[in-house]
């Protein structure tokens, strides 16, 4: 027997947001990660949950891997009609890394489900690949249900980044870009600075509310700590209520933290004032350490600065600096011809 998950959010006496989707079991899994998790990987986690079980109308005790398998045709179903495909990967349905995204929520809700004994579960209904049998041998697992195309970020080149600065409107707004583009920050962490994280005499800042929980101490340029003096002095509410860094500064919120929507609708703003085509939080974060690596940074240095967990996820740096590759090949190439040489 199906139900209709609802996603609804209740302010919590202590602070933060319960989110529940009207399932004992789902809600359970929600409480679970809420203790795990920042608020936005709950959110997206209970939006994940929202749209397989709305998607597969049954009980979660009762799905099978063929619920598991229709929702994944379901999500690569043509969206826009069968003519229009995405440029990035020539796909019709939702992107590849969406649905995998999804496919691992549900592996977590499942393993979970596991683990608490109290369902007649043993097997997770998310499979895990499809078996390949080599020949003469045992079955092993080879093909992922989900291929996702591996491509590069883009970044703005610096021609975009002074249309982006002419385009904003407050010292606030600059100091806040300022920290993606010149430090690397993340959204969350720009938004999650508190007063006491600022370092001026060191130029550095604290990272108390890191992608995971981590926190690390991260260097930045003076640009960036005379602007955010500039917004301090100028025009932070003296009467704000928090002690974070970036406040609203105008309207009923005035002096409240400034939320994710509005660096967003910020960021949105004065992209199209710039007359930029396409612009993220996240694209100004990859040009920092592109910018970076391209100016010799050392690739351990900028894992340290990113906060990246694995080396694996900044060595796509690597490739994107202009010039990395071409030196590569002008070196080895050169080692090479020279050995010819030696030959003859």
């Amino acid at each position: 027997m199906g139900f209709t998950p609802y996603l609804v959010k209740t302010p919590r006496a202590a602070g933060g947001e319960l989110i529940t989707l009207g399932h004992p079991l789902l809600d359970a899994y929600l409480e679970l990660v809420t203790a795990r998790a920042r608020p936005n990987t709950v959110l997206a986690t209970a939006y994940d949950l929202k749209v397989f079980f709305s998607i597969v109308d049954k009980d979660p005790a009762e799905v099978t891997t063929l619920d598991v398998l229709a929702f994944i045709r379901a999500q690569r179903a043509p969206r826009h009609g069968p003519a229009v495909v995405r440029i990035e990967d020539g796909e019709q349905g939702l992107a590849a890394r969406t649905i995998k995204r999804r496919l691992a929520t549900l592996t977590g809700l499942y393993e979970y489900l596991i683990v608490r004994g109290d369902l007649a579960l043993v097997h997770n209904p998310v499979p895990r690949g499809l078996a390949m049998r080599r020949p003469g041998g045992r079955a092993v697992r080879g093909v992922p249900l989900i291929r996702t195309p591996r491509t590069l970020p883009r970044v703005i080149d610096p021609d975009e980044v002074d249309a982006l600065f002419g385009a904003l409107r407050t010292r606030r707004d600059r100091a806040m870009v300022e920290a993606m583009l010149l430090g690397g920050l993340r959204r969350c962490e720009v938004l999650g600075l508190r007063l006491v994280d600022i370092r001026p005499g060191e130029r550095r800042m604290s990272i108390a509310e890191g992608k995971g929980g981590h926190q690390r101490m991260v260097p930045i340029s003076s640009r960036f700590f005379d602007t955010l003096a500039a917004y301090l002095e100028a025009e932070r509410p003296d009467d704000a209520v928090t002690d974070r860094v970036f406040v609203v500064l105008k309207g009923p919120r005035r002096g409240r933290p400034l939320a994710a929507a509005g660096l967003d609708q910020i960021l949105s703003g004065a992209r199209a004032r710039a007359g930029l085509e396409r612009l993220t939080c996240h694209q100004l974060r990859h040009t920092c350490f592109t910018r970076l690596r391209e100016a010799g940074m050392a690739l351990e240095a900028i894992q340290a600065q990113a906060g990246h967990r694995s080396i694996e996820s900044t060595r796509l740096y690597l490739h994107l600096a202009n010039g990395w590759l071409a030196e590569e090949y002008r070196r080895a190439s050169e080692a090479i011809d020279a050995q010819a040489g030696g030959e003859r």
